[in-house]
């Protein structure tokens, strides 16, 4: 570092330092003037390494600090929003088994729905706005509508197959656990191929699913079952159990997106809101990886 860029060159009592000696700064020369010294050269040195010190001592700047995007921050973002999560769906779930009596054994199916269009528009009106304006409480509610809908379709997968809310619940945190992990090594990492395959591959199966919604819903013969298309097999295997385990690797690898535009929006100090999106975009990929791993169990059980 250059003398001149260092605070402590710049102060009107250290003008002028010899080794180990100080000289003039103001005042007449000569016999019998006054003259004003500075500081020795070691009170000086010893007044800054004190100032480093203190900086070094000093906690990190956080996100609140610095106003830019950390992984601390985001990860504290994170669990808050599936602490909404989670209290919503204890809610979905009250709900949904609410009318399940001795005479009435169905459990109600409304707010599955209002959860899944809540949810559903909310996610579009975060991802459509958030390149003009990130907004908190928009991803509040998303993750509030989200857990109306995981609470509410848990109760009735657990309704008609018992225990297998526990088992999705545990598959599912093992899923993102291992993909943490990889990622968090540097053994797994996101790539311009394969972000390709998974983007042609994410789109066809959203054109698949929408087909076999549709046949559903009009009933056709091909799409019978209670998945549709999904309950069909080939060769013996039910064909949503081999479409199943690929959905699952595409949301292991969309996890390992969202991670790495974590990292990337720190690494280019991004601000702070971003972390919004990051947390937004895990709450997205987890919840989707756990109904596809509902799903997948539910076929199971029910081929059985």
């Amino acid at each position: 570092m250059a003398a001149g860029n260092n605070p402590a060159f710049n102060n009107p009592a250290f003008q002028e330092q010899g080794a180990g000696r100080a000289f003039p700064t103001s005042g007449q020369t000569g016999s019998g003037a006054q003259t004003k010294y500075a500081p020795p050269a070691a009170a000086t040195d010893a007044a800054v390494n004190a100032q480093l010190e203190g900086a070094y001592a000093a906690p990190s700047a956080g996100a609140i600090e610095t106003g830019r995007m950390t992984v601390e921050d985001t990860v504290i973002k994170t669990i808050g929003l599936f602490a909404i999560l989670l209290v919503t769906a204890v809610a979905g779930w009250v709900w949904t088994m609410a009318p399940v009596t001795a005479t009435n054994p169905n459990p109600t199916m409304v707010p599955w729905i209002v959860g899944a269009l809540g949810g559903f528009v909310l996610a579009m009106v975060v991802i459509f706005t958030s390149r003009k304006k990130i907004r908190p409480a928009l991803i509040w509610a998303y993750a509030a509508f989200e857990g109306l809908f995981v609470g509410a379709i848990s109760a009735f997968f657990e309704f008609i197959w018992p225990g297998i809310v526990i088992q999705a619940t545990l598959a599912t945190v093992a899923v993102v656990g291992v993909t943490l992990a990889l990622f968090a090594s540097g053994k797994v990492r996101a790539s311009k191929k394969a972000t390709k395959v998974f983007m042609i591959a994410m789109i066809g199966y959203l054109v698949f699913s929408l087909i076999n919604v549709m046949l559903m819903i009009f009933n056709v013969p091909i799409a019978g079952g209670a998945f549709g298309l999904l309950s069909q097999q080939v060769f013996g295997i039910p064909l949503g159990l081999i479409i199943g385990v690929f959905v699952v690797i595409m949301a292991a690898y969309s996890l390992v997106l969202d991670f790495d535009s974590i990292q990337q929006g720190v690494r280019n100090g991004a601000p702070r809101q971003y972390a919004w999106l990051g947390a937004f975009g895990i709450m997205v990929t987890v919840v989707w990886l756990y109904i596809e791993i509902l799903r997948i169990l539910a076929i199971l059980r029910g081929s059985n």
